[in-house]
């Protein structure tokens, strides 16, 4: 889910869907429903919109954003890793356009109550479905110290990502990491002064990411998603992926080439023999990322990174 509304990336998303009257288009990620609402607006009449969000306050949101009265507007309680079963279970076959926008909603860090902000002293959950299972408080409370560290090192790519997760290891003997603040500051007693000061970021900024990411699975989910996307779109049909870090952006690149270039043979073989065509043609053959202007707007936009695709 992003952490804006309507912007420039969020305009060149949509654009790059191709929405037009009568299509059929996805969410998977509806937020705050600055995208849905766009979509249902450029779809219209005839558009059918499929909205999906594992966090229950973005399905309120969305019930209030979108049209009430609309029977082709479907929003969804879920994971976008099951579009194929929510598809089914509507029966459509293939859609024209899914857009997928991960990260954080600006309610989620304010007003969720759930910890993903080191700012706010909440409970120590960062599930973004709280049906699930686990919480961060649960992987703090349970991983060792050497799976501490590999998950800090990582989601968060943590310089001191050892020496962090041997403090809280030493701290959470005598009093449990069970809310937000708490993490952020053992994290920060944890790091070294002389290389918080040279750092543009809060000292937790990586370790909350990397909780955040261990608890939703969400690495693991896109992989998976990413994996049969493409069998769920019409010919000319197009995915568009918002990513906000570089973990993310290089699961979504390496599955765009490989989609592109599927060819398996050797590089030293003078022709192709393993017969595997491209699916994919490549709509950015960069990574778009939002312009100075729109930084200087909305500094939580700065590293938001757009790849899109269409089926060939």
């Amino acid at each position: 889910m992003s952490v804006y509304h309507v912007t420039a990336m969020l305009e060149a998303a949509v654009d790059m869907l191709a929405c037009r009257p009568g299509r059929i288009i996805v969410d998977g990620t509806l937020g705050g429903s600055g995208h849905a609402r766009r979509i249902c607006e450029a779809i219209d009449p005839g558009g059918v919109f499929i909205g999906i969000d594992q966090d229950r306050d973005a399905i309120d949101q969305a019930h209030r954003v979108l049209p009430a009265d609309n029977p082709r507007i479907h929003i969804v309680h879920g994971n976008f890793v099951d579009l194929p079963l929510f598809l089914s279970q509507l029966g459509i076959a293939a859609v024209d356009g899914i857009l997928i926008d991960i990260g954080l909603s600006l309610h989620q860090i304010e007003a969720s109550g759930r910890g993903f902000s080191f700012n706010r002293d909440e409970p120590l959950d960062m599930r973004m479905d709280v049906r699930a299972d686990v919480s961060a408080a649960d992987l703090v409370a349970s991983m060792g110290e050497q799976e501490l560290a590999r998950t800090f090192s990582r989601y968060g790519e943590e310089r001191w990502a050892r020496r962090i997760a041997r403090h809280l290891v030493a701290q959470r003997r005598a009093h449990p990491v069970t809310t937000s603040a708490q993490l952020a500051r053992l994290v920060s007693e944890a790091v070294p002064a002389a290389a918080a000061r040279k750092q543009k970021i809060h000292p937790a900024t990586r370790v909350f990411m990397a909780l955040r990411i261990a608890v939703n699975r969400e690495l693991e989910v896109l992989d998976r998603f990413l994996g049969t996307a493409v069998d769920l779109l019409k010919p000319g049909g197009r995915l568009c992926v918002l990513s906000f870090h570089s973990l993310e952006d290089r699961i979504v690149k390496h599955r765009f080439r490989a989609m592109q270039r599927p060819c398996t043979c050797p590089p030293l073989f003078p022709q192709c023999v393993c017969g595997r065509q491209a699916t994919v043609q490549l709509l950015t053959r960069k990574v778009l990322r939002p312009t100075d202007a729109e930084t200087r707007n909305n500094p939580m936009a700065r590293s938001t990174r757009l790849r899109a695709l269409e089926k060939l």
